[in-house]
């Protein structure tokens, strides 16, 4: 599974289209709008006249928290201090924790008057999904955890027939309310494959309507083709921003593109363009584990990069990805002559074809000998799976065939064995 960010407009968008086919009393306003730094409010207010005649609340909408704590939230505003805040904050810089960027987007919505806040979020266990809940929502959630109730469903569990009221049973008259909207929320994040799902805060209106004030979300990506009539409309599909303060170098934009044109997964960021490890590894478990070994070796200041790719990518985007790093690991050769490592690595396949991934990965050292061989690189290679045999082999042969270092490894050797390699290669032990 890949887990994306989405808009938190994106988010609100799906529950209020979404959430009334399994909780019908969900009556989300549809006054809901997006400015950019680009863009003309005295325009987004004539498309969206409520703008001007309804008092709003406007914060940024990007992929970063604390935004009460920032001084970054405009709550029960007219026209006039909107446009203020408009002028004051797009296209400005701001620090949030340690990242510097520019604030270029503000979702606009009606202000809601209420006196209390909750909290609700699902996240995702191996076995289980948990729901979340507090009667103490609002900024302060985190320091509130102690008072939140976790409530496992087992995977698979149809919501209906679990008993929630059992275990939230504080909520007295709210419980007629409370209890289907969280059972219609869980119906919604298991059906469209949401990976992690908070509102904080939500409130409950005088007139007994629930509103979401406050919306985070990830979906998981490798399923955009599931969703063709909601998130996945290949006419209109759902984006997926960076981070703030994030902008993506031209290769991890080539690879971003590539991943998006795919039921396959690819992911890559660039750490340090002079680092002398790199990884190519197979399942984002898999190159946690690796990231984790390189550091724990004592050569976090010399990893390249952090990446993966997996969900059977075909040999053509295998090799565009291989290439990509390639390109990197080789760009700059080491001013001291000094080798450089990279690791082909994985675990034990379930159906992701190694041979199939290897063909396109022989294709790109193929291509690149000479740089290869300029910027002395060294490749640790070890992998199992469907057709691991004949992979490997390949992987072998074109060590052979080049003259390039390739060590090759099968799923009988530890998956991390490579990385120690690595350290005693740098000790002059091997």
């Amino acid at each position: 599974m890949a887990q994306k960010n989405i808009y938190e407009y994106d988010a609100k968008k799906l529950l209020q289209s979404l959430l009334p086919k399994y909780f019908p009393k969900f009556n989300y306003h549809e006054k809901v709008a997006v400015i950019t730094n680009d863009m003309s409010l005295e325009e987004l207010a004539t498309n969206n006249p409520w703008i001007k005649t309804d008092k709003v609340v406007a914060k940024p909408d990007q992929l970063f928290g604390k935004r009460g704590k920032a001084n970054l939230i405009l709550l029960d505003a007219n026209y006039d201090k909107l446009k203020a805040f408009c002028n004051e904050k797009l296209g400005k810089e701001f620090l949030i924790g340690n990242k510097k960027g520019e604030l270029t987007r503000l979702i606009i919505e009606p202000f809601i008057p209420h006196k209390k806040e909750y909290y609700v979020s699902i996240t995702s266990e191996r076995y289980n999904d948990v729901i979340h809940f507090s009667f103490e929502g609002g900024i302060f959630i985190e320091e509130n955890w102690d008072k939140v109730t976790h409530i496992k469903i087992p995977i698979g569990m149809d919501i209906n027939s679990f008993d929630l009221k059992s275990k939230l049973p504080d909520l007295g008259d709210l419980a007629e309310i409370l209890i289907p909207f969280i059972k219609g929320l869980y119906q919604v994040y298991i059906d469209q494959d949401f990976a992690f799902l908070e509102i904080n805060p939500f409130a409950i209106t005088e007139d007994k309507e629930l509103v979401p004030l406050d919306v985070k979300a990830r979906l998981d990506d490798t399923a955009i083709f599931l969703h063709g009539d909601t998130w996945g409309n290949p006419e209109n599909p759902i984006e997926f921003p960076a981070g703030f303060g994030q902008t993506m170098s031209e290769e991890e934009a080539k690879i971003h593109e590539l991943d998006e044109k795919t039921g396959a997964s690819l992911k890559f960021t660039i750490l340090n363009r002079d680092g002398r490890v790199w990884t190519m590894v197979a399942g984002g478990g898999a190159s946690v584990i690796y990231t984790d070994t390189v550091v724990d070796l004592g050569f976090g200041d010399e990893l390249g990069n952090y990446g993966e790719y997996s969900g059977n990518p075909s040999r053509e985007h295998t090799e565009i990805y291989a290439q990509t790093i390639i390109d990197l690991i080789t760009e700059n050769p080491d001013p001291q002559g000094k080798p450089k490592y990279l690791i082909i690595g994985g675990g034990i396949a379930n159906f992701t074809d190694v041979k199939a991934t290897f063909t396109g990965i022989v294709s790109a050292i193929k291509n690149s000998i000479d740089k290869l061989k300029k910027a002395n690189i060294k490749i640790f290679v070890r992998r199992g799976g469907p057709n691991e045999k004949q992979g490997l082999e390949l992987m072998k042969h074109v060590g052979e065939e080049t003259g390039i270092q390739i060590e090759v490894y099968d799923r009988y050797t530890h998956m991390t064995r490579v990385v120690e390699l690595i350290k005693k290669a740098e000790e002059g032990k091997t």
